[in-house]
C-alpha cells in the first residue's frame, strides 16, 4: 500500500506489519488496549464508560504526548480484522456506551471494511488529533456517528515546535469543519450523545493567547459546537526538552482561558485544574 491518506502525504510504503510513513505502521490492526474508560466528557463516558480501542501509531509528533508509549514507541499487538471485530462485540457486552477509535486515521479504511461486517449496537467515536483530510472525514463518516477531535494550536510556529507541522491552524479547521457539516448533535432521554462532534482543546503552558485565539475561530467559524476546554496538562514524553512547557498551568492561566471560553458563550465541558495529573494518564495493558 502507498499511503498519501493524511495532510503529510507521505507516500509510504505500507505492508501488513510495518512502514516507511510518519505513522510507522504497516496495515494490520495494531492496538495497545481497549477497555472502558470513564474519564471522556461526561455525555461520552456516562454510566458504564466509553468502549476505548487505542491504536498504536500517531501522524503528529507532540513532545509532550501522553500515550508516547503507544503513538510515538508503537508498544501494543497485532491484530485480525475478525480479533477486531470480537473487540467491539466484547465492550458492548461490558455494557460500553459507544465504541470509541482513538487516533484511528492511519486506519481509516480497514476501520471501514470491518464496520461494514458489523455495526456496533452503540455509537462509534472517532477520536482524532484533526490532522486529517476532509476526504478521508467524509470516506468514514458513514460508519461513524460521533466525531471527537482536538484543536490544539493556531499559531503554527507553535505547532511546529511541539507537534512537528507546520499547517495545523488551517488543516484542523478544515478537517473539523467537514465533520461539523456531516453530523448534527443527537442526544438519548439519558443524555448520552449518539451523534455529532466534541472539540477539545487543550490549554498549554504560556500558551493562553493561542487557547483564545483557537477558542474565538470555534465561535466563528464552526458555530453551535460544543468545546470540551481541557486543564489536564502533565509535562510527559519529551516536555523537559522544552522549558516553557515543562510544567502543569498555573489557575492564572487557566482562569483567563476559562473566562474568554465563558465570554465567547461557548458550551460544552469544563475540565477542573486539579484534572491535570499523571494518575489520569491511561495505564496501557499492550493486550
Amino acid at each position: 500500500m502507498i499511503c498519501n491518506l493524511c495532510p503529510k502525504a507521505c507516500g509510504a510504503q505500507r505492508n501488513e506489519i510495518e512502514g516507511s510513513g510518519c505513522c510507522g505502521l504497516g496495515t494490520k490492526f495494531k492496538i495497545a488496549h481497549y477497555g472502558l474508560f470513564m474519564y471522556e466528557e461526561p455525555c461520552i463516558s456516562l454510566n458504564k464508560g466509553s468502549g476505548t480501542i487505542f491504536f498504536c501509531g500517531c501522524n503528529l509528533k507532540c513532545v509532550f504526548c501522553q500515550n508516547h508509549e503507544i503513538s510515538a514507541e508503537l508498544r501494543g499487538k497485532f491484530i485480525s480484522e475478525d480479533e477486531f471485530i470480537s473487540i467491539i462485540k466484547k465492550l458492548e457486552d461490558m455494557g460500553a456506551e459507544n465504541i470509541n477509535l482513538v487516533s484511528p486515521m492511519h486506519y481509516a479504511m480497514q476501520i471501514v471494511t470491518a464496520l461494514k461486517k458489523y455495526k456496533p449496537k452503540v455509537p462509534v467515536i472517532y477520536n482524532t488529533n484533526a490532522y486529517e483530510n476532509p476526504s478521508v472525514i467524509e470516506f468514514v463518516s458513514p460508519y461513524v456517528d460521533i466525531f471527537l477531535p482536538d484543536f490544539k494550536y493556531y499559531d503554527n510556529n507553535l505547532a511546529q515546535r511541539f507537534s512537528g507541522v507546520d499547517d495545523y491552524y488551517n488543516t484542523a479547521l478544515k478537517s473539523i469543519k467537514k465533520m461539523r457539516e456531516l453530523k448534527k448533535d443527537k442526544f438519548d432521554e439519558n443524555g448520552k450523545m449518539i451523534e455529532g462532534v466534541i472539540i477539545r482543546h487543550m490549554i498549554l503552558p504560556l500558551c493562553t493567547n493561542d487557547s483564545i485565539v483557537v477558542l474565538n475561530t470555534i465561535k466563528n467559524e464552526i458555530p453551535d459546537t460544543l468545546v470540551s476546554l481541557m486543564a489536564q496538562y502533565t509535562p510527559l514524553h519529551l516536555s523537559d526538552k522544552y522549558k516553557e512547557i515543562n510544567r502543569q498551568i498555573t489557575k492564572r492561566e487557566y482562569d483567563k482561558v476559562l473566562d474568554s471560553y465563558l465570554e465567547l458563550g461557548l458550551c460544552g465541558y469544563v475540565q477542573e485544574l486539579k484534572s491535570a495529573g499523571k494518575c489520569y494518564v491511561p495505564k496501557f495493558k499492550y493486550i
